[in-house]
């Protein structure tokens, strides 16, 4: 049995773009290990949501234990980084904030905990982080160079498919004529540059669990809680990598683990 490390920027990013991944890596009897570079403490969250002295950064950690139990996750490792904000944010200048880290001691920490667990495959995202947030830029610069570090060769870039979310856009009635349609041009990877695309719509339901389980972060998973579970197939039953070793031409539909 293999192991699978992934990293990711903040509590809940664990759960769209790999969380079905990792329910069935887990669920064939591989040791998956989940790392956040940041405790999340810069999120949006509903006013009533955080109880009296409650803090976003203490709920975000304890809401991640809780949906990395519903995706079967063997171990969580916080790096406790400071939350760099969304971009064009004054938060982006702090000092400490992850995404002025320096690269290669963020990696060494990183490096440690794959030589630790034997990683065989790391998940990380592509160079623009999905959609230039600075955390998840960072995570794609730290995530390279430890697993250079750690000799770890399997190594993938979780990334929306750009070309699969232009269809669904266009298959709404609300965005037919591009009004108000979302602006999906540097979001993720092309469909050409990716070569690996999973099937979880088997895993779907873990997926909701974990969205639940994000309590503060209703905002982004709101829309999916109430789905059929076809249409919840439909919207996030896929998830696509791009293999940073792989040969012109390669595609796959699994990690390979």
């Amino acid at each position: 049995m293999g192991v699978l490390v992934c990293f990711h920027a903040h509590p809940d990013d664990e759960v769209f773009i790999t969380g079905g991944v990792i329910r069935a890596a887990a669920d064939a009897g591989h040791r998956v290990v989940l790392v956040t570079a940041t405790d999340g403490a810069l999120g949006e969250v509903p006013d009533g949501v955080l109880g009296a002295g409650e803090t976003l950064a203490g709920r975000r950690m304890s809401e991640l234990d809780a949906s990395a139990a519903a995706l079967g996750v063997h171990r969580v490792v916080p790096l406790h980084y400071r939350d760099s904000g969304m971009a064009g944010t004054a938060d982006n200048a702090h000092p400490d904030a992850f995404c002025n880290v320096d690269v290669d001691v963020a990696a060494a920490r990183l490096a440690e905990v794959l030589a630790e667990e034997r990683a065989d495959v790391v998940t990380i995202y592509d160079e623009n982080g999905g959609y230039g947030h600075p955390d998840h830029i960072q995570v794609h610069h730290v995530g390279v160079r430890a697993t250079e570090l750690a000799g770890v060769k399997r190594v993938y870039e979780a990334a929306v498919n750009r070309d699969h979310m232009k269809r669904m856009i266009a298959a709404n009635p609300a965005w037919a004529d591009g009004a108000d349609a979302p602006d999906v041009e540097t979001l993720g990877l092309p469909e050409e540059l990716i070569t690996t695309v999973v099937d979880v719509s088997g895993h779907v339901e873990a997926k909701r669990a974990a969205m639940v389980a994000h309590a503060t972060q209703v905002g982004d998973f709101g829309p999916f809680l109430q789905m059929p579970v076809e249409l919840l197939r439909a919207a996030v039953g896929t998830e696509w990598f791009r293999r940073r070793d792989a040969q012109d031409g390669h595609r796959e539909s699994a990690l390979d683990l």
